[in-house]
């Protein structure tokens, strides 16, 4: 699929079904990744008016010990994309987050964006530079994370899917699941060349 090219990046053409389908598998992951309980920080210089209330909320953030830590997410999707740093010591892990989360969720978005640019709606064929590869790349691999979660896919993937029946309505999804895995590996393989 996809082909490394002189300069570092990548070329692939797509068909306009396999376009709509990527554009409409990032589109939910993105989605997850905003918490309305802690809005992204606005992009871009602050106004002059707004730096002292950007300096009072930085203060806050750094010397409220009173607030606690966030936890992990609920949702086990989301649980997944932003996973604890410390596994086995929640309180360090809430630490972690805290001061984490919403860039790494800003990180994840920005990704998921650049495929959505990047990839015409229609499909046909498709130059990435390196950096943009390497986004999608990131993309593919949260969209794999949010549809191995949902299906419970495990390391035994091949024999879940052979064990499926013809009829099972999670047999495309699956099917898509595995098909997104080949285009990650073309991706990597192309990126190393």
């Amino acid at each position: 699929m996809f082909r490394s090219t002189r300069d570092g990046g990548v070329t692939v053409r797509l068909s306009g079904g396999e376009a709509t389908l990527l554009r409409t598998l990032v589109v939910p992951v993105m989605e997850l990744l905003n918490d309305p309980e802690r809005p992204s920080p606005p992009s871009g210089p602050a106004a002059p008016d707004e730096s002292a209330d950007v300096f009072a909320e930085l203060e806050r953030q750094f010397s409220s010990p009173d607030e606690p830590d966030p936890e992990l997410p609920a949702d086990p999707v989301v649980a997944r994309l932003l996973p604890d740093a410390y596994q086995d010591d929640p309180e360090k892990a809430g630490e972690f987050r805290k001061y984490t989360e919403s860039s790494l969720r800003e990180a994840k978005k920005y990704f998921g964006q650049t495929l959505l640019e990047t990839l015409p709606p229609e499909g046909g064929k498709v130059r990435l530079t390196g950096d943009q590869a390497r986004d999608w790349l990131r993309a593919l691999n949260d969209i794999r994370l949010m549809f191995g979660v949902r299906l419970e896919v495990t390391e035994e993937f091949e024999e879940q899917l052979a064990a499926l029946d013809p009829k099972d309505p999670r047999l495309a999804a699956f099917e898509v699941y595995g098909w997104l895995g080949a285009v990650q590996e073309s991706l990597v393989h192309a990126l190393a060349r």
